[in-house]
């Protein structure tokens, strides 16, 4: 598996990204992401899932993304290639995170980082990927934007999430972190304060003594 590395060798926690459905491990998105969490101390691996692989290699921009099972067998795999969970925190963009908490109870990795969590396809709130939420034991962040259009402020707030889920909410933030036009607040900060909380909330999973990270639960 190729991977795509920021940070030193030797930082305390390695923390391993996913892209979304339909961007690539190099987008702008995810390079801010990669860039702002190995600025603050942490060694941040990147990889693709094997239809985007595809996709570069051929050069098309066709092709759904591949389904569960190779999705979640992918991830397992780069989790080995890392050394293990011990020391790894995982997660992604959208799908990435997604897939990331199928994985992670039984990959014991120290965390997941959700950068905007698809609780449901835009306009489908029937078609809930929530199930497994509810029982998910590792300590997982989610940061999502409260006009989100695959999970929403209010939408969220009636679904059954396990206590080791903490929610972030950027006001005004859309699903890839843009704001309302007019809101006075830029994507840029958005991206800064989920890279902030990410990176806070990783610090608190790094801890020798494992204690618990501080809650970054918005007002």
């Amino acid at each position: 598996m190729d991977l795509l590395f920021d940070g030193t060798s030797d930082a305390p926690l390695t923390v391993a990204l996913a892209h979304g459905a339909g961007a690539p491990m190099d987008s702008p998105g995810m390079s801010a992401l990669a860039r702002g969490l190995s600025s603050r101390g942490f060694r941040v691996a990147r990889f693709e899932f094997p239809y985007m692989r595809r996709r570069r290699e051929g050069g098309s921009r066709g092709g759904a993304p591949d389904r569960a099972p190779v999705l979640e067998a992918t991830w397992l795999e780069v989790i080995e290639q890392l050394g293990g969970g011990r020391d790894l925190v995982i997660g992604g963009r959208s799908m990435g995170g997604r897939i990331a908490t199928h994985v992670a109870d039984g990959a014991g990795v120290r965390g997941v980082l959700c950068f905007a969590y698809p609780f449901h396809p835009p306009g489908q709130l029937h078609k809930l990927r929530t199930a497994h939420l509810a029982g998910l034991r590792t300590p997982t962040l989610i940061v999502q934007g409260t006009r989100d259009e695959f999970g929403n402020r209010e939408e969220v707030a009636e679904y059954a999430l396990a206590p080791s889920i903490r929610l972030l909410w950027l006001d005004g933030a859309d699903h890839s972190y843009r704001p309302a036009k007019g809101s006075g607040t830029t994507e840029r900060q958005h991206v800064e304060r989920a890279v902030e909380a990410a990176a806070e909330f990783a610090r608190g999973l790094a801890r020798p003594e494992n204690d618990p990270p501080a809650s970054v639960e918005a007002p």
